[in-house]
């Protein structure tokens, strides 16, 4: 039953730490492809030790549950996790852990539904200011050129997902900066940051108090902006995709003295311009590696007694 109780403290200690010791690192920034990675297992590695916390919770509360987990073990094994008691304590840490695991669940699905619903609200409104022609079917056309004085570019994701860009972008954004700002909204679909935005704010909304989440949410959103930055500027150079955020925003109260909402894109076009070298190709190597072996630790910690028994 320790290893039940380890897992539970391994879990929380990641989830109250890993926000302090990322945060202080000085190359996310510089590498937000790896940092978003980083984020990922650390996540992974939260999750996991309350999963497994709560399966040897259950399999200690109850015969059943400790029958199908342990079906294929030796007795040694069994034996090595000490997991009858009679206290009533491991049921009850099971069921308060089983409940985190179908809240994070509800709180996936209710993003997911919510997000559908945003994207058909938009399709619908994009349906109505850009109209079928005659021949054309729903979905055909990936790229969408809308009347208006606004500049604007993104990408609608989904079943049949669309770039949309605005005239007034087009008549700002002069040579290859159009092409720049393609490519960066094209960098969001390849790499699918709609379901890391999807997950994190579930885990935050439904969530709050645990500062993990509430982190991952939050570094979701700059991360992912910073690698589809870094995409368009390998293809189009910084200079330029920093140029076609500038002109695209700069109607919007971003750069004066009381910035908008949109706060980070000073930030990002201060980044493109600055060219702060990235890391060598070895340290990202090592980040890489070192960040997938963090989910491996609640699993070294759970396998220990089996090992152990086993000789």
């Amino acid at each position: 039953m320790l290893v039940s109780l380890v897992l539970l403290s391994l879990g929380a200690l990641a989830a109250v730490l890993a926000p302090r010791l990322v945060s202080r690192a000085d190359w996310p920034e510089r590498e937000p492809i790896v940092a978003l990675w980083v984020w990922q297992c650390v996540v992974a590695a939260v999750l996991l030790s309350f999963a497994l916390s709560m399966t040897f919770s259950a399999a200690a509360a109850w015969q059943l549950v400790r029958g199908q987990v342990f079906a294929p073990a030796p007795h040694a094994v069994v034996e090595a996790y000490a997991l009858g008691t009679d206290e009533p304590w491991p049921a009850v840490l099971a069921v308060v852990l089983a409940c985190g695991g179908l809240w994070t669940a509800a709180m996936l699905t209710r993003e997911i539904a919510e997000a559908r619903a945003r994207r058909r609200k938009r399709r619908s409104e994009l349906l109505l200011r850009s109209p079928l022609l005659p021949g054309e079917t729903p979905g055909s056309e990936r790229l969408v050129v809308l009347e208006g004085e606004r500049p604007g570019a993104w990408w609608l994701p989904g079943a049949a997902p669309r770039l949309v860009v605005t005239t007034a972008a087009l008549r700002r954004l002069k040579g290859r900066q159009l092409d720049a700002v393609l490519a960066h909204e094209q960098g969001h679909a390849r790499a699918r940051h709609d379901w890391l935005l999807h997950c994190s704010s579930a885990l935050a909304n439904g969530f709050p108090q645990i500062p993990v989440f509430a982190a991952f949410r939050d570094e979701m959103h700059r991360l992912v902006e910073l690698a589809a930055d870094d995409v368009a500027s390998k293809r189009f150079g910084r200079l330029t995709i920093a140029l076609a955020l500038v002109e695209l925003n700069e109607d919007r109260g971003v750069f004066g003295p009381c910035p908008a909402p949109e706060a980070q894109l000073p930030q990002r076009v201060h980044r493109l311009l600055s060219a702060t070298p990235r890391l060598t190709p070895g340290r990202r190597l090592r980040l890489t590696a070192a960040a997938a072996l963090v989910p491996v630790v609640p699993l070294l910690v759970a396998f220990v007694p089996a090992l152990r028994a086993l000789g």
